[in-house]
């Protein structure tokens, strides 16, 4: 193939990475960012899946354990609002491989808590560490994609996170019975270490954020090892499409006509996640109550997230057809029949299973299409903030799921019942998405993006 060359002594990055071929690098770049968030849904699922034994163990309601799950994801919450800002002022590679190093120590001291307190404490502050890396990990793709494969391939990695809480259903399963709930945690801690040393070696960083940081010398480091063959000299200009922000990363999200649309993310993100997280760490529990085995009632749970890897894949293919607002309607009104009928179909496993596996499409599978929205809606130089803090506002939902799922469940609601309850998010959701949609003025086409300093459009 033909050896890139910059036109004249500029050398834009955006039109580098639409005209230059380089399937190792963006393989190389998705595995590493793909692994980071597989084992981000593993670890995050981690505490639903051990639940039951936990309780066996330690002889504690099955109340006793909403606070456990809501401060892991109240960490999160913390970490995403906070890391991803930091990332947007510091870089995306330094806070990605320092989160995935604190979180693997984390989870490598979880074994050894024997309280319900010291287990809260340490379950936040794992949460810190995983809260921020899918909103680098997806930046980071974005950012290194051409613009017609930006939201295929970070809705492909967006994937790991459902693939890790799926794997972690199966993985569950085994290890559980045959070396105890604490082996999760030790298997969760070790291989984000293993990770961390090969992202310290191989990881970039975002090169549009280091122009737009004036960082140079670095960029052209990083273009050197994206194409050795690139013919670039020490007078070349290296240029970005986008202007530098020199204003707070979270105020920007209001700025240039994005606060309607910052809202109503914010919002969908907030209502999906309250779902997400309830059905995630009660699912389990509520179904071994029902009469199923703890393997079968872990083996429910896995359903859901393997629907949401399927979801994850095909979502993404029909947005590329049909566009960010019809698709997360259809989806989330979807999501709001096939949840509410869980407690009614709990009695026929097969029935069961396959009702949650649509749930976990729809549900599980849509949260990274709203990250994906996120991440290409808004510029470099506040993508990683726009990511970070509409999951981390969700987060507040994800919170309280949990916690709500509890006081239902301690107040003795009926299956049915609760599952009822939990299809209300959904079908808010899905009307948020059809205002978000009525403010474009088309539900039928695909988000086009923003130019900076612009009016944002959603097409």
């Amino acid at each position: 193939m033909p050896v890139p060359k910059a036109k004249g002594n500029v050398l834009e990055v955006e039109q580098l990475f639409e005209s230059s071929q380089r399937p190792g690098f963006h393989f190389m770049l998705l595995m590493l960012c793909g692994l980071c968030l597989v084992i981000d849904g593993f670890d995050a699922q981690a505490m639903g899946y051990v639940a039951p034994s936990v309780l066996g163990e330690w002889n504690v309601a099955k109340s006793a354990l909403g606070p456990v799950f809501s401060a892991s994801l109240f960490g999160m919450l913390l970490g995403a609002l906070g890391l991803s800002v930091l990332a947007d002022k510091i870089g995306r590679r330094p806070v990605l491989i320092g989160s995935v190093l604190f979180f693997g120590i984390s989870m490598l001291a979880t074994p050894f808590v024997t309280t319900i307190p010291a287990l809260i404490a340490l379950r936040f502050v794992t949460g810190l560490g995983l809260g921020c890396i899918m909103p680098n990990a997806m930046a980071l793709v974005g950012e290194f994609s051409p613009r017609s494969h930006r939201v295929k391939r970070m809705m492909l990695i967006s994937c790991g996170f459902t693939l890790g809480a799926a794997l972690g259903g199966f993985i569950s399963a085994w290890m559980i019975p045959a070396f105890g709930w604490r082996s999760v945690f030790y298997l969760g801690g070790v291989v984000p270490l293993v990770l961390a040393a090969a992202m310290i070696a191989t990881l970039p960083e975002s090169l549009q954020f280091l122009i737009l940081k004036g960082r140079t010398e670095r960029a052209r480091s990083w273009l050197a090892r994206f194409d050795p063959n690139l013919q670039i000299h020490t007078e070349t200009r290296i240029v970005v499409q986008e202007k530098n922000s020199d204003g707070a990363p979270v105020a920007e999200l209001f700025r240039a006509r994005r606060a309607p649309v910052t809202l109503i993310l914010w919002a969908i993100s907030f209502m999906n996640l309250i779902n997400l997280y309830f059905l995630s760490n009660w699912l389990p529990t509520v179904m071994r109550d029902a009469g199923y085995s703890t393997g079968t009632a872990v083996f429910v749970g896995t359903a859901l997230q393997t629907g949401g890897v399927v979801g994850t894949l095909l979502l993404g293919w029909f947005i590329e057809r049909f566009g960010f607002p019809r698709v997360l309607f259809a989806s989330f009104m979807i999501a709001a029949a096939f949840v509410g009928i869980i407690g009614t179909v709990a009695h026929a496993l097969p029935w069961l299973l396959i009702v949650v596996f649509i749930a976990g499409f729809c549900v599980v599978g849509g949260q990274p299409a709203i990250n994906a929205l996120a991440g290409h809606y808004y510029p470099t130089s506040v993508r990683s903030t726009g990511i970070g803090w509409s999951l981390g506002i969700g987060r507040i939902g994800s919170v309280i799921g949990p916690l709500i799922g509890g006081q239902l469940i301690a107040l003795n609601w009926t299956n049915a019942s609760l599952f009822h309850a939990a299809a209300v998010p959904a079908l808010c959701s899905a009307l948020l998405v059809l205002v978000l949609g009525m403010r474009s003025g088309n539900l039928q086409r695909e988000v086009s993006g923003c130019v900076p300093d612009t009016q944002p459009r959603f097409h």
